[in-house]
């Protein structure tokens, strides 16, 4: 069997750092463009009235060659090893990825055709969408038990943004950018509080520290 991209996101997640872990977690937009061949109003009908949709993606920058049959969860610390097929790791056998999204709008661009604008998605920008799917009320098990996922439901930093920086960024970008860093982009296993991380957020490279529970911004400048 052979699958091809049915579309693309596009977003302002332009590297793996600072992604956030899972979908729905983060209020940011994006943009999902059709590929030409299914660039088809009919194809859309009655989707705008699902509020969300299952995303089924590829893991675009996690390909690789071998197989491992156990992985290491950033939040377990990266020295804590369990079963692929227990864990969402990008790093699979076939690297589909699931993803459930908020769905904002269906838009009409006079170059790309009827595009969905979503919210919530945890994808990398340009990642390929091999379907989409509504996602049913009836999808949710409220009583599902959740493992060692279940340790870190509650886990949130707080975070120090001056207002002269948050400035720096246009409007639409900044509750997005608060709530990622609330996420805590870091691997699990680095607690170095004189670090200054650094990542690609849209056009701008945001810096940071991270000091106890709480979240320093340092910098937000242009992206070369």
């Amino acid at each position: 069997m052979v699958i091809e991209p049915v579309a693309h996101l596009y977003n302002d997640y332009v590297e793996k750092f600072g992604i956030p872990r899972q979908s729905l977690r983060v209020p940011a937009r994006a943009k999902i463009v059709f590929v030409e061949k299914y660039r088809v109003p009919e194809a859309l009908r009655e989707i705008e009235h699902f509020s969300h949709l299952w995303l089924l993606f590829d893991f675009s920058q996690a390909h690789r060659g071998d197989f491992s049959p156990t992985v290491r969860p950033p939040r377990l610390g990266g020295n804590r090893r369990v079963g692929v097929f227990a864990s969402r790791s990008p790093f699979r056998p076939n690297s589909i990825g699931l993803s459930a999204v908020r769905l904002l709008a269906v838009e009409k661009d006079a170059r790309l055709g009827h595009c969905l604008i979503v919210e919530g998605a945890d994808l990398l920008n340009g990642t390929p969408i091999y379907d989409i799917k509504p996602y049913l009320a009836g999808d949710s098990i409220p009583q599902a038990v959740c493992g060692y996922a279940d340790e870190f439901t509650d886990y949130a930093l707080s975070v120090d943004f001056p207002p002269r920086l948050l400035e720096l960024l246009p409007p639409q970008m900044r509750a997005p950018l608060v709530a990622l860093l609330r996420e805590d982009p870091r691997p699990s296993y680095q607690e170095d509080n004189t670090r200054v991380y650094r990542f690609r957020y849209g056009n701008f490279e945001i810096g940071f520290s991270v000091e106890g529970d709480l979240l320093h911004v340092l910098s937000v400048d242009a992206a070369d």
